[in-house]
C-alpha cells in the first residue's frame, strides 16, 4: 500500500472520524477514501482552531487532526498551533512536505525545526516503512503525560511511496494516567485538613481528567470553596454553594475575597502561570500545586508542596486520605443544619456583587450594554445542553465572570494566548464534537475581521453554530496603547455590516438594536441552528470599558 493509505488506515484505527483541512495535500483524498470526513476551512488557522476545540470537547479521547499543505499551508497555521500549545491542547498536525530531496534547501520550510518551540513533539516521516513507527510515537505523545500539539511532517515521496503490506502492523494507543506518590498525597491531604481557610484553585486539568465528581466530593468533604481559571471554567458547577466562580483577567468578587483571606491555596490541574486566563494569588500565601506537567512546578509562584499526577487520580487519593482521617462525611454540614458558614459567606458576597452589577446586566439603554447581552445568554440557554465560548479582549472579560456554567465542557475558556478570531473556529469544532449541543460564540466586531470568511465554512458544512457579535464599531481597549493615533486619526474605529456579510455567506443573520429583542432572537437562533444552518446575531452595542475586578 502507499504511505498515504497507511496513514489514513492508522488514523481510522485511532478513531479519527473527521479531519480539519486546507488544501492542497494528497493525504486529504486518502483519508476521504478511508471514510474520514475532511472539513475544509477557509484558512489554515481556522482549521487548527476547529481541531483544537474538537480535542477539548472530547477531553483528548478523540484527537483533533489538521492537514495542511507544505510551505505556505503550515506556515500560515503557526498561530493556531502556538495557541494550542499555550493552552496545552492535544492536536495532531499533518503538514505536507515537498520531499526528502528538498530537505535543508533554503527555500524549504521545515515544520519539524520551526515548530519545535510550540509543540510537545515535532518530527518527520522520512520513509514509507516508518509510517507506523512515527504515528505510534505521535499518538503516544498525544495520549500520555502533559497535553500539547504534535506536528508530523508527511513528505510527498513518503505519501506516494510503497509499504509492504505483510510488514504493516499498528496497534492503537490508549490514554495513560499516573497517580501521585502516596506519601506525598497523604501529606498534602493533612495540610488541606489542617487549613482554616483553604481555597481550591482548579484548572483545565480537571476537565481533561474528567474529574468534576471528585472535585465536588473533595470540596464538600473539606467544606472548601472552589474557583476555576478561565481555561478550567465548567470544571466545577458554578451553581454549587461552594463555587466562587471563575478568575481570569476578570473574575467574580468571591474569587478575590476568598483568595485574599485564604491560608492555603491548592491548585489542581493548573499551571499557575500568570496569564490573562488565571486569577492572581496574593503575595505570601501558602501554595500547593498538583499537575501532570513538572515544567509548571515552582514557576511563577513558590510552592510549599507539590503533587505530580492526573487530576482525577490525585483527587481520589486525597478523598481517600480525608475519609480515613475524618470519616465518610468529612467536614460536611450535618443533615438538617442548612448551609455551612463558608457557603453562606459565598452567597452573601455573590448577592452583593450581583446587585451592584444588575443595572448593567439588565440595562435597557440604547446602544445596548454588552453586559445585557451576557445576561440574556446566561438566562436564555439550557446550560446542560449548551457549549459557550468567547473571543479575546472585551468579550472574554465581560462574559467570564457572569456566565454561570453548570456542566463540564459547557464552556470553552481560553486565553494563555489571546488571538482574535479563534472563538469562531472553537465554536465550529465544538459543534462537530457535540452536534447535539447548542454552541454559541460571543465575539466583538474586531474579531470578525480575522475570521469572518469562515462563516461560509460553517454554512457549507452545515455546522449549526450561533455567533453573537457585539458590534460597537471600535477596537475596545486599544486606545490605552495608541492614544495619540486614536485622538489624531481615529485609529481604533471600525465599520462594517456583518449581518449582510454573514447572510451573503449562507448564514441566517439578524441585526439587533433593542435590548428587548435579544431574548427572542436567541430563541429563534437556537431553533434555526438545530437544523444545521449557522446563525449570526449582530447586536449593536456601546463601548463599556468597565470590568469585574477582584479587589
Amino acid at each position: 500500500m502507499q504511505g498515504k493509505t497507511a496513514i489514513a488506515n492508522i488514523l481510522k484505527q485511532e478513531g479519527v472520524e473527521l479531519a480539519f483541512c486546507f488544501p492542497n495535500n494528497t493525504l486529504i483524498d486518502a483519508i476521504a477514501a478511508a471514510g474520514i470526513r475532511p472539513v475544509i476551512a477557509r484558512m489554515e488557522r481556522g482549521a487548527v482552531n476547529m481541531a483544537d476545540a474538537y480535542s477539548r470537547i472530547n477531553n483528548g479521547h478523540k484527537t483533533g487532526v489538521c492537514i495542511v499543505q507544505a510551505g505556505p499551508g503550515i506556515e500560515n497555521a503557526f498561530p493556531g498551533v502556538a495557541q494550542a500549545y499555550a493552552d496545552s491542547v492535544p492536536i495532531l498536525m499533518l503538514p505536507g512536505h515537498e520531499g526528502s530531496s528538498r530537505t535543508t534547501m533554503t527555500s524549504d520550510f521545515s515544520a519539524t525545526r520551526n515548530y519545535s518551540g510550540v509543540t510537545k513533539w515535532a518530527g518527520m516521516i522520512n520513509s514509507p516503512e516508518r509510517v507506523p513507527q512515527m504515528l505510534r510515537r505521535a499518538f503516544t505523545q498525544l495520549r500520555a503525560g502533559p497535553a500539547g500539539p504534535v506536528v508530523l511532517e508527511t513528505p510527498t515521496d513518503v505519501l506516494n511511496g510503497e509499504i509492504d503490506e505483510s510488514e504493516f502492523f499498528y496497534t492503537p494507543i490508549t490514554k495513560r494516567r499516573t497517580a501521585a506518590d502516596p506519601v506525598d498525597a497523604a501529606r498534602v491531604a493533612r495540610r488541606l485538613m489542617d487549613a482554616a481557610r483553604p481555597v481550591i484553585y482548579a484548572g483545565q486539568g480537571v476537565l481533561y481528567a474528567e474529574a468534576t465528581p471528585e472535585l465536588v466530593e473533595l470540596s464538600e468533604l473539606l467544606n472548601a470553596p472552589v474557583m476555576t481559571t478561565t481555561l478550567g471554567k465548567s470544571g466545577f458547577p458554578e451553581n454549587h454553594p461552594l463555587s466562587l466562580g471563575t478568575g481570569g483577567n476578570t473574575g467574580t468578587r468571591a474569587v478575590g475575597e476568598f483568595l485574599r483571606r485564604a491560608d492555603l491555596v491548592f491548585g489542581i490541574g493548573t499551571s499557575f502561570n500568570k496569564t490573562l486566563a488565571s486569577a492572581p494569588v496574593p503575595v505570601g500565601k501558602a501554595i500547593i500545586q498538583s499537575t501532570v506537567d513538572d515544567r509548571d512546578l515552582n514557576g511563577e509562584y513558590g510552592l510549599e508542596d507539590m503533587l505530580l499526577g492526573d487530576a482525577r487520580l490525585v483527587l481520589q487519593q486525597l478523598i481517600d486520605e480525608v475519609k480515613n482521617a475524618l470519616g465518610d462525611s468529612g467536614r460536611r454540614p450535618s443533615a438538617g443544619s442548612g448551609q455551612s458558614d463558608t457557603a453562606a459567606e459565598i452567597a452573601s458576597i455573590k448577592a452583593e456583587w450581583l446587585s451592584e452589577w444588575m443595572p448593567r446586566l439588565t440595562s435597557n439603554d440604547i446602544p445596548i450594554s454588552p453586559y445585557r447581552v451576557v445576561w440574556e445568554l446566561n438566562n436564555g440557554l439550557d446550560k446542560a445542553n449548551s457549549i459557550v465560548t468567547h473571543d479575546s479582549g472585551n468579550p472574554r472579560d465581560q462574559i467570564v465572570p457572569f456566565y454561570e456554567t453548570t456542566t463540564p465542557r459547557g464552556y470553552i475558556g481560553w486565553g494563555n494566548s489571546t488571538q482574535l478570531g479563534a472563538g469562531l473556529g472553537y465554536a465550529m469544532g465544538a459543534k462537530l464534537a457535540a452536534p447535539e449541543k447548542t454552541v454559541v460564540n460571543l465575539m466583538g466586531d474586531t474579531a470578525v475581521g480575522m475570521c469572518g470568511t469562515d462563516f461560509e465554512t460553517a454554512s457549507r458544512n452545515k455546522i449549526g453554530t450561533i455567533t453573537v457579535i457585539i458590534n460597537n464599531g471600535a477596537m475596545g481597549g486599544y486606545e490605552k496603547n495608541i492614544p495619540i493615533a486614536v485622538e489624531k486619526y481615529g485609529s481604533k474605529f471600525l465599520t462594517g455590516d456583518y449581518t449582510k456579510m454573514a447572510d451573503s455567506l449562507g448564514c441566517h443573520a439578524e441585526t439587533i438594536t433593542q435590548p428587548a429583542d435579544i431574548a427572542p432572537a436567541l430563541a429563534r437562533a437556537q431553533g434555526i441552528a438545530a437544523g444545521g444552518q449557522p446563525v449570526v446575531l449582530e447586536i449593536i452595542t456601546r463601548e463599556e470599558p468597565v470590568f469585574s475586578r477582584y479587589y
